[in-house]
């Protein structure tokens, strides 16, 4: 499902139209950016699933066209536990 659809499904579903719906999707998706601003912050939707950010150390990894090892920096990442009413 696209971005467009997930739209257009919440416009339909709620009776609003699909401007309305496309503000109210992106508010959802800035209000869990700006929850995991913070270091090893995390933001939980019961019943949908877990939002959370953790670090990724730095470690060694390999180029695969000349098998020449590099090294990765670390970083921050997303992850997403699903529910257990999703699954």
């Amino acid at each position: 499902m696209t971005k467009a659809e997930l739209v257009e499904k919440m416009a339909k579903d709620a009776g609003i139209s699909k401007v309305a719906a496309g503000k109210a999707l992106k508010s959802f998706m800035d209000g869990i950016a700006e929850g995991l601003k913070k270091r090893n912050s995390r933001v939980t939707l019961v019943g949908f699933g877990t939002f959370k950010k953790v670090y990724r150390k730095t470690r060694m990894g390999r180029n695969p066209q000349t098998g020449e090892k590099i090294k990765i920096k670390g970083r921050n990442a997303v992850t997403f536990k699903a529910g257990k009413n999703l699954v």
